[in-house]
């Protein structure tokens, strides 16, 4: 219970941890969009991809060159191999929305890895491509992931609530 009597639900807050700090990088990325449209010179945009990396333990993590971009793909193969399964099996009426959501996932995989080849090409021969095709992609993942987000909580919520922990570490 919370000093106003309410019940916590570690398990909603924890998803909502996690897609927060998922939200809160995607400002990150939004605003790299920005300066990369402006003409900021690519080893500036370099150096911002690498401050995003650098950010906190989970960044450090990762090996590729948005390690953000990782981040996302394994919480959402976890999620994928973990959680839904579970949810599945609990909830079967939510089978639709699993469905929805994985599907989400495969859009979202495809749209980090358009960001990584992006920006794998800032600094070639074709500078003003590149950038439009960076901050094109930073803001077409930010409008898909942020939509992911918010659907994922909401229809997630019923189910965490009734959990008490985590139920594939039964296994």
């Amino acid at each position: 219970m919370t000093s106003t009597g309410e019940a916590r639900n570690v398990l909603l807050e924890e998803l909502q941890w996690v897609h927060n700090v998922l939200r809160g990088e995607l400002e990150v990325c939004q605003d790299l969009a920005v300066h990369v449209r402006g003409g900021a010179p690519p080893d500036e945009v370099r150096a911002r991809l690498e401050a995003l990396q650098a950010r906190g333990p989970l960044w450090l993590l990762r090996i590729n060159c948005l390690r953000y971009c990782q981040f996302v793909h394994g919480h959402h193969g976890h999620e994928d191999i973990l959680l839904f399964p579970a949810v599945r099996s609990y909830a079967p009426e939510l089978s639709g929305v699993v469905d929805k959501l994985e599907a989400d996932h495969r859009q979202v995989s495809d749209l980090l890895d358009i960001v990584e080849d992006a920006a794998r090409r800032l600094g070639t021969a074709d500078e003003a491509a590149a950038r439009d095709s960076v901050a094109g992609a930073l803001e077409n993942l930010s409008e898909h992931l942020l939509e992911h987000l918010a659907y994922e909580e909401v229809a997630l919520a019923p189910v965490l609530v009734a959990w008490d922990h985590w139920p594939f570490f039964d296994r």
